[in-house]
């Protein structure tokens, strides 16, 4: 791997998409030389005031509501060592070992910025075991997102000292072997290091950057899943017009709006407002009081309102995108070394709450993403909404073939998981740790929360995609737009007509 493509960390600008890049293992990374030397100095800085008998939290004294317990200066490694054991205590399926080895980037990250005290040698041994594909067995249930990811954390640092489980390479085997495998040695943690690893936010973080990943894969899909839709039942074009929307003009509801109306660019499904009159007067009975017409004067709100029902989507994805890559990039833990200062100061960065009021967010408008794919998909399933289009979209004998009516469920089931899982976490703050911990985040319970919701979006809009595949197999397909049109013809190779020839879970998967 050349140079250039090695990320350099130096704990200042770790985007979400390097964040997954690593996890995934489809980056390398090295430790930027500026940044190691403020790290040196916050160390110096840190075994001077060790030196000079200066009480430091989670140094010198024990933990949480223990603080006041002076620990002998004999004893402050073991200290450190005992600190991860006691507090690996998680239960629960294991994360997933690209969201571990993601954890392991931001806390590396995070230590890297030098205001830790952390030794070099820690630093250098995280690096290296990122780069080998080391990702630690860390249980999913344990973490209030307030002294940092406590437990999660713990069992990453028992990764570290050479104990517990590893994933290498996404086999799972005891620590000690992947050691062995790899030839790296496990590190004899110093004091304060133990602290330092475990007194952060890199788990809720990590799972916050794979969430939003996907998110915005969503967004992006919901936008070509509404143009489709303006396409299928040859929409009004003018709820999608610029000056429409300048009236009312969020950045979110502009973005959507000007994105699906390039989508179908170059169209001739859709109805201008200036050819519907005389459209829609051709139809008249002259001796009629009133008579109905078959042309939609205005589209239902599911393909009318797109904009504005995605607006916050867009908008919330841009406020969480910076609320994930800022705390990657910050100090998380307690105490903090600034030597240039000459201040060691005990706070509470650890505290998760930026993050979990973000996948709060987060969880409300994917939720409502949902809610408009499935509306969608009902208009074009239900055969007195979908303007003609067969029932469920059957291709061949109706009543003998299903269609999508069995598939339909899916959606239905989904969407409504999905907003129960928007109630929001970041409220729920329950005292814990002899009432120390007396005001939590929940922040990892939230993350985790938000990203089993994004996973069911993705059930949500798969179907619809399918859906509008289907519905375009009966019309309207030889005449999409540029960006459609493009979308189709790509989605097209790898999709057959459904005609109750095959199970239907092997078309959604594929």
């Amino acid at each position: 791997m050349s140079d250039h493509s090695i990320l350099n960390l130096n704990g200042e600008d770790l985007t979400y998409k390097d964040i997954v890049a690593v996890g995934i293992g489809d980056q390398k990374i090295s430790l930027d030389q500026k940044a190691l030397k403020r790290c040196q100095a916050s160390r110096k800085y840190l075994e001077e005031a060790v030196y000079q008998k200066k009480i430091i939290y989670g140094v010198n004294t024990s933990y949480g509501p223990m603080c006041n317990k002076i620990v002998h200066d004999r004893d402050i490694e073991k200290l450190q060592t005992n600190l991860i054991i006691s507090h690996a205590a998680g239960l629960g399926i294991p994360l997933l070992p690209y969201i571990a080895q993601a954890i392991m980037v931001i806390r590396l990250n995070t230590l890297v910025k030098g205001y830790s005290g952390v030794r070099l040698e820690l630093l250098e041994l995280m690096r290296d075991m990122i780069n080998a594909n080391f990702a630690p067995y860390i249980p999913e249930s344990g973490s209030v997102g307030a002294s940092g990811d406590l437990i999660h954390l713990a069992h990453m640092s028992l990764a570290i000292i050479g104990k517990g489980k590893v994933y290498l390479d996404k086999k799972l085997m005891n620590a000690e072997e992947a050691f062995k495998l790899t030839r790296l040695t496990p590190l004899t943690l110093s004091y304060k290091e133990g602290l330092a690893l475990m007194n952060g936010t890199a788990a809720m973080t990590a799972i916050a950057a794979f969430t939003v990943f996907g998110a915005e894969k969503l967004y992006n899909i919901a936008c070509v899943n509404a143009a489709f839709a303006v396409e299928i039942f040859g929409g009004i074009d003018d709820a999608f017009d610029e000056d429409l929307h300048l009236v009312k003009p969020h950045p979110g509801q502009i973005h959507a709006a000007t994105t699906i109306k390039k989508l179908y660019r170059g169209t001739s499904n859709i109805t201008l407002r200036e050819e519907m009159h005389d459209r829609i007067r051709s139809q008249s009975d002259n001796n009629a009081s009133v008579y109905e017409t078959n042309i939609n004067v205005q589209d239902v709100y599911s393909i009318r309102c797109t904009p504005q029902v995605l607006s916050p989507v867009r908008e919330t994805l841009d406020h969480v995108i910076k609320t994930i890559e800022t705390e990657a990039n910050s100090s998380n833990d307690n105490p903090i070394i600034i030597p240039e200062k000459k201040k060691i100061l005990h706070g509470g960065n650890f505290h998760g709450q930026s993050i979990s009021f973000a996948m709060d967010s987060l969880c409300i408008v994917i939720s409502t993403l949902c809610n408009l794919s499935e509306r969608r998909t009902n208009k074009l399933l239900d055969k007195t909404l979908n303007e003609g289009l067969p029932e469920h979209l059957i291709s061949g004998e109706v009543g003998l073939n299903m269609g999508f009516m069995g598939a339909q469920y899916l959606a239905t089931s989904s969407t409504a998981e999905n907003r129960g899982l928007a109630a929001p976490m970041s409220v729920n703050s329950i005292s814990c740790n002899a009432s120390n911990q007396d005001v939590v985040s929940m922040g990892t319970v939230a993350a985790l929360k938000a990203f089993r919701l994004v996973s069911n979006a993705k059930h949500i809009v798969t179907l619809e995609i399918l859906a509008d595949l289907q519905a375009l197999s009966f019309r309207n397909s030889e005449k999409l737009g540029y960006g459609t049109g493009k979308i189709y013809s790509i989605l097209k190779k790898d999709f057959q007509v459904y005609d109750d020839s095959r199970i239907f879970h092997e078309d959604l998967k594929k």
